[in-house]
């Protein structure tokens, strides 16, 4: 039974994540799980200043620095609880059938890897604690769970609301095509009017392969508006996507290698630093 894994932490995206998590598992007749991961903390012990106050003096102090370090666990630990409790509640006057919770102490990316075979969709938010008030801010895990969670991954704004529309942007290359496929078998996003855009690149044959796209959507019963533009890939889809009030956008994760990436940059992640609607990246 695949879930509808929602990261929360506490931070002022969590009720806008939380909402998109409901709204997921609500359209998708899935398992709702809320998933909260204290962060590992730097140990006050590996600095040694015996020699400059004392064994004594500093046997005292790890002392009331472990004392601490064990006052902050325990708060951690029951924040997140109140916090999933609080969470969790909300979503069951959704409808939803299932609504689960879990805590784990360590890094989000490795709970997330070791849920992957039983995760149908991760929802999380744009940026995590500590990043409230800039906008271009990314949470720091981001890429890393872009590169390597084989599910779809929903990026959550500061506020969400289900969707009336969506938007693919379509290069032609695998990632697009994989991307497609994933909406076509989904879905998440039938029902909701689809936008099909692509800008034009060098990709051999790329307005044979989005015509080709745009049959597919509309043979499984997807009402379908295509454009077909030039000019600079992020400024055209965000000025189209403006222009058609477009609620959500679909994209391919990292359309080229990690070495080219280097020197020209990846659109996936461009375009998140500059979109303020939900965007669902797809592997």
């Amino acid at each position: 039974m695949n879930k509808i894994i929602t990261c929360i932490d506490g931070s002022v995206m969590t009720h806008a994540v939380a909402n998109a998590g409901e709204w997921a598992a609500n359209k998708l007749a899935k398992p709702l799980c809320f998933l909260h991961t204290i962060e590992k903390t730097h140990q006050h012990g590996a600095d040694d200043y015996t020699g400059a106050i004392g064994l004594g003096a500093r046997s005292s102090l790890m002392e009331e620095m472990t004392k601490l370090d064990e006052q902050k666990s325990k708060l951690a630990l029951q924040s997140g609880n109140e916090l999933l409790e609080s969470v969790v509640s909300d979503a069951r006057t959704t409808g939803i059938e299932t609504v689960e919770s879990m805590q784990r102490h360590g890094d989000v990316i490795e709970a997330l890897i070791e849920l992957e075979s039983n995760t149908r969709l991760i929802v999380i938010g744009r940026k995590g604690v500590g990043h409230d008030n800039e906008f271009k801010a990314i949470g720091s895990h981001l890429e890393t769970l872009l590169r390597k969670a084989p599910q779809p991954v929903l990026i959550v704004p500061e506020k969400f609301s289900a969707p009336n529309s969506f938007m693919i942007a379509y290069d032609g290359r695998e990632s697009a095509d994989r991307a497609l496929q994933k909406v076509l078998e989904g879905g998440l996003l039938h029902g909701i009017d689809c936008h099909l855009v692509s800008i034009k690149n060098n990709e051999t044959n790329l307005k044979a392969k989005f015509d080709n796209a745009a049959s597919q959507l509309t043979e499984r019963g997807l009402n379908v508006t295509t454009a077909f533009l030039e000019g600079n890939i992020h400024d055209e889809l965000l000025k189209y996507q403006a222009k058609n009030n477009i609620d959500l956008m679909v994209m391919g994760a990292f359309g080229h290698s990690k070495l080219r990436q280097l020197f020209v940059g990846s659109n996936t992640l461009k375009m998140l630093e500059r979109i303020d609607i939900p965007l669902i990246v797809l592997r």
